[in-house]
């Protein structure tokens, strides 16, 4: 049986369709059909996330921070917590100038003890196991800046084995298919 997974999206600056394309891919993965149990969303799009899941039907547990283009949004642009027993920081990553690299949110996330460090703002999907810390950016499900295209990711977390991580890309006709897949 496979174990808990969460959603992971960002950076969708007023698309709510293809959002709505994302959710409703997602809303069939729910219990009892597969194990989404929650979805984190890592800002730049807050307001989009009510009305997509309406649409969708996709109702779930969301973990949410705010990003740089949330205007007008009480939202902390960090939060902690724990899924799956892992231990989660997240943030939108401009506070953390992620252009330049990843060092500054690297750090951040050790600092609360996390094993997981989800950001956005980059807009660009990215994976790194830094001593045993999984760095992840979903990339941006409607303003893509690399090759790859519109993006998201799921984390699943099987027991007794370690988190697989899979990036999923949406094509112009609105499939949703798999980009890559990472295993520790």
């Amino acid at each position: 049986m496979s174990g808990k997974k969460l959603l992971i999206l960002s950076d969708t600056h007023g698309d709510v369709s293809l959002l709505t394309v994302v959710l409703n891919w997602a809303s069939e993965r729910l219990p009892p059909n597969d194990t989404i149990m929650a979805a984190a969303f890592l800002g730049d799009g807050l307001s989009d996330i009510g009305r997509a899941a309406e649409k969708s039907g996709f109702y779930s547990e969301w973990k949410i921070v705010s990003g740089n283009n949330d205007y007008g949004i009480t939202v902390p642009d960090t939060a902690v917590f724990e899924f799956a027993g892992y231990k989660f920081f997240m943030t939108h990553g401009d506070s953390y100038n992620v252009y330049s690299g990843y060092h500054s949110v690297t750090n951040a996330g050790k600092k609360n003890n996390a094993n997981v460090v989800l950001f956005g703002h980059t807009h660009v999907p990215y994976y790194e196991n830094v001593n045993g810390m999984l760095l992840v950016n979903p990339g941006s499900v409607s303003r893509p800046r690399s090759r790859i295209g519109e993006s998201f990711a799921v984390m699943e977390f099987p027991e007794n084995e370690p988190p697989k991580t899979e990036f999923w890309g949406i094509s112009e006709q609105h499939e949703i298919f798999l980009l890559a897949l990472y295993e520790e």
